[in-house]
């Protein structure tokens, strides 16, 4: 396990983690476990939420273009394939008590994004919003996106109706 990420959609999350004193462990994401193509993919972070729920974590970081946020639109919510078969194979290693999430960082490009209600969180010099959306609400809702690069997304409805601000995910339990 590393410190912390060189990708600074994760150190914003990270950061974000330490400032809600949330107790985690970043994984080190470029490491494979297991032989050849059946190696599995590692997580982005582990966080601690309580005696009997941790949540298995990888990070999806975007840039938002737009200049608002109500509706959630303009929101890029793809991932790959690998990314959906690893945390789900993640989240049946660890157990009942272990829940897998993506978590959708985007930094925010322009500076005065209407956030529709929503608190952006400063990391350095931009800003970011955080959602999550649960690995079993990806799965069942997602669209096959790019064949040649195994990537898959989520229909622009689905997305509105799963994807929870990260403070959510401290609160449900």
């Amino acid at each position: 396990m590393r410190q912390s990420s060189d990708n600074h959609y994760e150190r914003a999350f990270e950061s974000w983690l330490r400032e809600h004193r949330v107790e985690y462990v970043h994984a080190d994401e470029h490491e494979r476990i297991g032989p050849g193509p059946q190696s599995v993919k590692n997580f982005d972070a582990l966080l601690y939420l309580g005696p009997q729920r941790c949540v298995i974590v990888e990070v999806k970081g975007r840039t938002f273009h737009g200049a608002s946020l109500t509706g959630l639109k303009g929101l890029e919510c793809w991932v790959t394939r690998d990314d959906v078969e690893s945390l789900a194979t993640w989240q049946q290693a660890l157990g009942p008590d272990h829940e897998a999430v993506f978590v959708f960082a985007y930094r925010l490009e322009q500076p005065d994004v209407d956030l529709d209600g929503r608190e952006a969180f400063s990391f350095g010099s931009d800003r970011y919003v955080f959602f999550y959306v649960s690995l079993g609400d990806y799965r069942c809702h997602m669209r096959r996106r790019s064949p040649k690069w195994r990537t898959v997304t989520l229909p622009a409805d689905a997305f509105r109706r799963h994807a929870h601000e990260l403070t959510h995910l401290l609160q449900v339990g």
